[in-house]
């Protein structure tokens, strides 16, 4: 992989961002605001899940209504992230612990909340309303809070 990173640094667009002033600034503010958008749609059905707060709501209508922000959400963090990363790919990324675990974390949160916690939010009431329903919401809100301790761990590392 540090082949990869090493091209990715030496790209044109890692050497347009860690060349311009304003470019990392820029697509920073854009990374966070995703990070918003698809925190919030994690966080509304989670906490949804564990029975706090929304109550009237049912679980499914709930995790419907917040599936567009939780996909556009992802997919504008991706997009920031990867000339974020470009910038100092090999020097800053590739060397750094923390970015890994965000990197792990970030797979496991994506996967855990596609392939579990989803399944549970769309399915039957009782069960997401359940134990069971509530330890996803908690794997979940851990996972994702991982990415972002472990992103913001990036800069003392």
């Amino acid at each position: 992989m540090e082949p990869w990173f090493g091209w990715l640094e030496k790209s044109w667009l890692g050497t347009s961002v860690n060349g311009s002033t304003w470019a990392f600034a820029a697509i920073e503010a854009g990374h966070l605001l995703a990070l918003a958008v698809l925190g919030g749609a994690v966080f509304l059905v989670n906490l949804r899940l564990l029975g706090l707060g929304l109550s009237e709501e049912r679980v499914k209508d709930l995790a419907v209504a917040a599936r567009p922000w939780l996909f556009w959400g992802l997919a504008a963090v991706t997009v920031t992230g990867v000339p974020l990363l470009s910038s100092l790919a090999l020097d800053k990324y590739y060397v750094n612990p923390a970015f890994w675990w965000k990197m792990y974390f970030f797979v496991a949160a994506i996967l855990f909340t596609f392939f579990v916690q989803q399944p549970m939010a769309m399915g039957d009431e009782r069960r997401s309303s359940s134990a069971l329903g509530k330890a996803v919401a908690v794997i979940t809100l851990v996972l994702w809070a991982g990415v972002g301790i472990m992103g913001r761990g990036i800069g003392f590392y």
